[in-house]
């Protein structure tokens, strides 16, 4: 009977050893098309850059700054944005602002006046549907303010409907409750052309004299401001009311030579930023502000910074086939490090080569030089940030900053590399010189915190200002910690953990600002903590893995949806799953110490299921965050980079005994 059962055992185990070998096959075959694919996605300079798409609003917008120049019609162009705004319509008849979403006034009234700008009849079905959507909403009186600053320059309402920017805004000195440096970069370069246009409330060209009074319930000049947005506080919003009241009476009244004075700083401002074809900002809001600034200030389309800034937001558009949208920015240094993250992860004698090719070419995108907008909070600190884009010197961001150095890093100490030194030593004194007082980091400013400012009526929106979040800390300890600083030698790490001790939500998770959200916030702080050395049975990290375990999908994979940034916090919200944020869960409980976790199986089986023929994965959902409930946006390079490493990631801790990342990524 012994050998009979000793048999059995043996003839299971062997058909255990076979379904390893199997199964170690598939995922190395899996690991390997997926590799060879985004090798084939390099740019011939080493780097990577992919598409950057956002919601209906940027080509809509696009469109419209064409029709407002009077610019020749490019019919070609326009019927191809065209077939992209009718193809992103929503079931609901609006527009929403990520894929499958929920309705959105601002989005539906601007791609519907884009759809009319081109041609489109009002009585086509798709422009119906629109506009009944529209009025079942109470009508396009419900736009917020940015929509509200386009309407106007179109005649369509008047400036009564916005807030009253004062140009003269730019002359306060810092100690006054509102500057330009108390609020985030995004919002300072998009203000500042925009106060000069409001100073002299020009109106647009538009030579087929397109109007959209149908899609208001009302005469549209008949229009006042805006209501309380729902995150502003009453007594806050009641005192800047009366305070834009006043200004609306006595700003017609402030001497010419101060609004002279005002406008030349602006000016020099934004000159001093232009930034050559990468724009001011290097983001399609603030860029397309200059070309409007200097065609009011009767600046023809030769003069140079007007002409520069043009063909900038030409660059960000993507024109196929049959359809052509305008990216928001572009994202070259955050795709080229990632991605090499993810080669370095999978390893081999093509991968690691390519990724040192992206790593050379991101050394002379970090900033030495130029002191940004950053420095006016610490004017002590020097520069050695890397920007988002192309070029950006003014705004470098810590996330990026991070995020290169951990890869730099890895390359030097796995690989001997040399060369990288001096470019990690100053990104990490750039970072550390960059932690705000509550322990925590911003993406781009220091103690970026004047949240009182979220309650002017300009910041509907409630994205003026750049607090530190969980994810961007997250990412900064784990560079520290990578880099060998520990809670016990560093004030730094020791005050970073802390902060994100205290964000923890009760359920387990963190919030992510940059990603969606609450599986990418958790993900960057795992990686953190396990990196800086959190014990992996310290409780916070126990609840955050059973948390990620308990919200998997059926079908292995995870998902999150946008309305998770609610403001009535009800946490994560259920999502069919997606490649990009099934790999951040898998990597958080890899980092937690959990990739024998049966979660993490079911995650690696949904990802090789859903890998398609270039050994790629496909994602039509958003995940990644602009301004949450405002403005999200889909990296086109997420799906095919982050899986990538979350296979190999787990292969490797696999093959390993101690399985235990090693990595602060």
């Amino acid at each position: 009977m012994d050998s009979v059962n000793a048999t059995a055992r043996e003839a299971q185990e062997s058909k255990i050893s076979e379904s390893r070998i199997l199964e170690s096959k598939i995922l190395e075959s899996s690991i390997a098309s997926a590799t060879q694919g985004v090798l084939g996605l390099q740019q011939s300079d080493g780097h990577w850059v992919f598409e950057l798409e956002a919601d209906c609003t940027i080509p809509a917008e696009y469109i419209l700054l064409r029709h407002y120049l009077a610019e020749p019609v490019d019919t070609v162009l326009e019927a191809k944005i065209g077939n992209y705004l009718r193809r992103v319509q929503g079931a609901h008849g609006g527009w929403p602002l990520v894929h499958d979403g929920a309705f959105d006034m601002s989005a539906s009234v601007k791609a519907y006046f884009a759809l009319k700008m081109i041609g489109d009849s009002i009585d086509a079905p798709h422009m119906v549907r629109a506009r009944e959507a529209i009025h079942a909403r109470g009508g396009a009186i419900h736009s917020n303010v940015f929509t509200r600053f386009m309407l106007a320059m179109f005649g369509v309402v008047t400036w009564r409907a916005v807030p009253v920017l004062p140009i003269e805004i730019v002359l306060l000195p810092f100690w006054s409750p509102f500057h330009i440096n108390k609020i985030s970069y995004w919002a300072r370069t998009t203000m500042v052309p925009l106060m000069v246009i409001a100073a002299l409330k020009p109106r647009a060209r538009n030579p087929k004299g397109v109007g959209i009074d149908e899609l208001f319930l009302q005469d549209p000049r008949s229009i006042g401001m805006t209501a309380k947005a729902p995150h502003q506080s009453m007594a806050w919003f009641l005192l800047f009311r009366s305070l834009d009241a006043i200004l609306r009476v006595i700003e017609p009244l402030f001497p010419k030579s101060l609004r002279k004075r005002a406008i030349d700083a602006a000016l020099a401002f934004t000159e001093e930023r232009l930034n050559g074809e990468d724009g001011m900002g290097a983001i399609y809001p603030p860029m397309a502000n200059i070309v409007m600034m200097y065609d009011a200030l009767g600046k023809d389309e030769s003069y140079p910074p007007r002409a520069v800034t043009r063909r900038g937001i030409d660059k960000l558009l993507v024109i196929g086939d049959d359809e052509a949208y305008c990216q928001p920015c572009v994202s070259p240094v955050w795709d080229t490090t990632l991605t090499a993250h993810a080669l370095l992860e999978a390893g081999g004698d093509k991968a690691v080569p390519a990724a040192k090719q992206g790593l050379d070419w991101l050394i002379p995108k970090q900033e030495l030089a130029v002191k940004g907008d950053w420095a006016v909070k610490r004017p002590d600190v020097r520069p050695g940030g890397w920007a988002f884009q192309y070029n950006n010197a003014y705004y470098p961001d810590l996330d990026d900053t991070a995020v290169v150095v951990m890869s730099m890093d890895r390359m030097r100490r796995e690989h001997g590399v040399t060369g990288y030194d001096a470019a990690i030593d100053r990104g990490r004194e750039w970072i550390e010189g960059m932690q705000s007082d509550d322990g925590g980091w911003a993406a781009f400013d220091v103690n970026n915190l004047e949240y009182y400012l979220n309650n002017i009526p300009f910041s509907d929106h409630g994205a003026l200002l750049d607090p530190p979040t969980e994810d961007v800390t997250a990412r900064c300890i784990s560079m520290l910690a990578q880099l060998g600083e520990t809670a016990k030698t560093s004030k730094h790490v020791a005050d970073g953990v802390a902060y994100l001790r205290k964000t923890q939500h009760p359920e387990g998770s963190w919030y992510g600002r940059w990603g969606m959200n609450f599986v990418y916030g958790t993900w960057s702080v795992l990686c953190a903590l396990n990196m800086a050395g959190v014990s992996h049975d310290d409780p916070m990290i126990r609840k955050a893995a059973a948390w990620l375990a308990s919200i998997q999908n059926k079908d292995g994979g995870w998902g999150e949806d946008a309305v998770s940034y609610r403001l009535d916090y009800k946490g994560w919200e259920p999502a069919p799953s997606t490649a990009s944020q099934t790999a951040w869960a898998l990597l958080a409980l890899m980092a937690a110490g959990e990739v024998d976790h049966p979660a993490v199986a079911r995650g690696v089986e949904y990802l090789i299921a859903t890998q398609n023929e270039k050994g790629l994965w496909d994602e039509q959902r958003y995940t990644a965050t602009g301004f949450p409930r405002v403005f999200y946006l889909r990296y086109h390079g997420y799906p095919k980079f982050f899986p990538l490493w979350a296979l190999a990631r787990y292969r490797n801790l696999r093959n390993t005994n101690s399985r235990v990342v090693g990595v602060g990524m």
